[in-house]
């Protein structure tokens, strides 16, 4: 299951990683193609649409879960229940918003947001076309998760990263032939289309016997009783992930939205890839779980936060100790000045919320959707209580330290609830395995790192090799406090076998 798990983990993350590196890249490109303004209507728009999934019940979830337990006992027909919920309650959720979203599109923009009048028509037509785009958005969302459910992230990772990366290059292609904000989302709109009909082809050959099978009362019940939790998750997602944007629209305007959003986004992307690996411990749990196999889980869990943890950890101290000089040399000075703190703040945010994302994962995977729902939803209202107030007390700053504040007592709340009681593992266990060898190996390289930007960084030159420098930092510490001593013989057994010749 380790083997496995980890090509799984590995496959996922490359489908997140190479998108989120092209999109990162083009990210100047759009900013100059659609202009400050333009850009944040179409920040704007797209976090319209990314809150209105606040409908969603999260049936994905559900699904992923019980697809992954009838898949380990062999059971087609209940398969075939489960996808074929799935894909009515998606259709009807995809529906339901884009009426919301086209019916709503002037009164947002004209009497809720600070949109210039010079782009007021534009965002109207825009959004409504961004309607269409929601209700494939959430097939396609559907669609995703079924074959990570079989374990088979190869397959969604591949399609996710060649959609991911062809349709950043694209929007970078109409900008450059002059066209504007509409062309882009009509794009991502047919691109969405496209990505559901390949997804389903490929669930076809995945599932060759997979057929219509109309839900039974058992299967609706389950999938609703489990997935009525697991929205209260989703709902808090979908607000830190979109609520802050919208407070900062109406209370800052559209320039403050894009300085904030850009800087946000960096954040989010780069620390976001570590989900993708922890995200395949759901249907694996749920599928050790199913065998009451709880030893296998535990070791598994237990190596997984060591290891996601550390990346984490490492990602956040070149994101944070380098905010300015990142943004400087990515963006332009403006956003470098304007962005920095939100990058720093942002990332540290995003790190704390990783530490609950493991655990949350196996507290649903053993069934308990109700702990993490009724945590999550509590920590969203608080957390935009939090940014509401910062942003009209500081700003986009006010911002990222609201998101901060609301991570650090939520995650520290979560992590002492659910160890010894939905999570077969005791806190104890946890600190001295996972969390104890990464504070030895980041600690001391975060401080070193952050001493010479200070005190030496004096230009592009001196940037670099101190990049540099505590990459290479980072990776040696790693090995040395980080990889467990099995992994760190069989990487130097794999090595040795490459260095020795091949002979006849």
């Amino acid at each position: 299951m380790n083997l496995r798990l980890a090509r799984n983990a590995w496959s996922n993350l490359l489908g997140a990683a190479i998108p989120a590196l092209v999109m990162l890249a083009t990210v100047p490109l759009v900013v100059r193609g659609l202009g400050e303004a333009g850009y944040g209507v179409y920040s704007l728009v797209t976090a319209i649409v990314g809150y209105f999934a606040v409908i969603d019940i999260n049936v994905t979830t559900g699904s992923v879960k019980y697809i992954a337990e009838h898949n380990a006992h062999r059971d087609d027909d209940s398969i075939a229940e489960t996808v074929s919920f799935g894909t009515l309650a998606y259709t009807a959720i995809g529906l339901a918003g884009a009426a919301g979203i086209f019916l709503g599109a002037r009164p947002l923009v004209t009497g809720v947001f600070a949109v210039p009048p010079a782009l007021t028509d534009e965002a109207v037509s825009t959004l409504r076309l961004a309607a269409l785009g929601f209700l494939l958005g959430q097939m396609q969302n559907y669609l995703n998760s079924v074959p990570q459910s079989l374990m088979r992230y190869d397959v969604s990772g591949r399609v996710e990263m060649v959609f991911g990366t062809l349709v950043p290059l694209a929007t970078v292609g109409i900008l450059m032939l002059g066209h504007g904000l509409f062309e882009v989302i009509a794009l991502r709109v047919a691109a969405s289309g496209i990505h559901c009909l390949v997804l389903w082809h490929a669930i076809r050959r995945l599932l060759p016997g997979l057929h219509w099978r109309w839900p039974g009362v058992a299967t609706r019940a389950r999938l609703l009783r489990f997935s009525s939790w697991s929205f209260l998750s989703r709902f808090a997602a979908l607000s830190y992930a979109h609520a802050d944007k919208l407070i900062i629209g109406a209370l800052a305007g559209v320039s403050a939205l894009a300085w904030y959003t850009v800087a946000a986004t960096l954040a989010n992307r780069v620390l976001g890839l570590s989900f993708r690996l922890s995200g395949v411990l759901f249907p694996a749990a749920s599928a050790l779980a199913a065998r009451g196999e709880l030893q296998r889980l535990d070791d598994a869990y237990l190596k997984a936060t060591r290891y996601v943890v550390f990346l984490n950890a490492a990602i956040l101290v070149l994101v944070a100790v380098f905010a300015q000089r990142i943004l400087l040399h990515w963006m332009d000075a403006d956003f470098a000045r304007n962005g920095a703190t939100v990058l720093a703040v942002v990332a540290l945010s995003q790190f704390v919320d990783s530490l609950s994302s493991l655990p949350s994962l196996v507290n649903d995977g053993m069934g308990h959707p109700r702990v993490s729902g009724l945590f999550a939803v509590t920590r969203a209202l608080v957390g935009l209580g939090l940014v509401y107030a910062g942003v009209a007390g500081w700003g986009i700053d006010g911002a990222a330290w609201g998101h901060l504040f609301g991570s650090v007592l939520f995650s520290a709340a979560f992590l002492l609830y659910v160890h010894g009681r939905t999570v077969p593992t005791s806190l104890a266990r946890l600190v001295a395995r996972g969390y104890a060898p990464v504070a030895a190996a980041i600690v001391p390289v975060a401080l070193v790192a952050a001493m010479a930007e200070k005190l030496l960084d004096t230009g592009a030159h001196d940037f670099a090799l101190i990049l540099g420098a505590t990459l290479l930092l980072l990776a040696v510490h790693g090995v040395l406090f980080v990889l467990e001593r099995d992994d760190r013989l069989q990487l130097w057994r794999q090595l040795k076998a490459r260095r020795q010749p091949v002979r006849s």
